[in-house]
């Protein structure tokens, strides 16, 4: 019995993400998203990292570096609405991001919260207290981005 390496899919997964050229896939800048293609929430948990991408297209997925998640979640209305909530407040936050300087997994207790942008990658890196208590400036891209979690699991619930 082969057993999978989830960490190696996991990594796969997400570095087509980080490195997907948005004209390729055919994401173009829009009215309502003029900036941004996409955005990623990764929280690092004891054992792993959580990765949220949600993108312009609808494509909405929850990758676990444990092994399993969820892909194609964008495919039901009201994940698709989460994400389009998602995406409107990153595009409206992405300025007063700093631009990405790397694509580190965050540390345990810690949240990554990137924009992907047609002018390149922006993100913040934050204490996962801070940004879920409201203590942090970016806590409303958090909360969007639970909003979109929520969405998912409710979905796999109902399975």
């Amino acid at each position: 019995m082969v057993v999978p390496d989830f960490e190696s899919v996991y990594e796969g997964l997400r570095r087509q993400i980080l490195e997907a050229d948005p004209a390729e896939v055919g994401l173009r800048p829009s009215p309502d998203l003029p900036d941004v293609w996409g955005a990623m929430m990764e929280t690092g948990h004891d054992r792993g990292t959580s990765t949220l991408v949600a993108l312009a297209d609808g494509t909405t997925s929850l990758y676990l570096s444990s092994g399993g998640g969820i892909i194609g979640g964008g495919r039901h209305a009201q994940v698709a609405a989460a994400t389009r909530a998602l995406l409107a407040v990153v595009q409206r936050r992405w300025p007063e991001l700093t631009a990405a300087s790397g694509t580190a997994l965050p540390a345990t207790d810690r949240v990554v919260l990137r924009a992907l942008a047609y002018a390149g990658h922006r993100a913040v890196d934050a204490d996962e207290d801070d940004l879920g208590y409201g203590r942090h400036p970016f806590s409303e891209i958090f909360f969007a981005g639970h909003a979109v979690i929520t969405e998912l699991r409710l979905i796999e619930e109902a399975r």
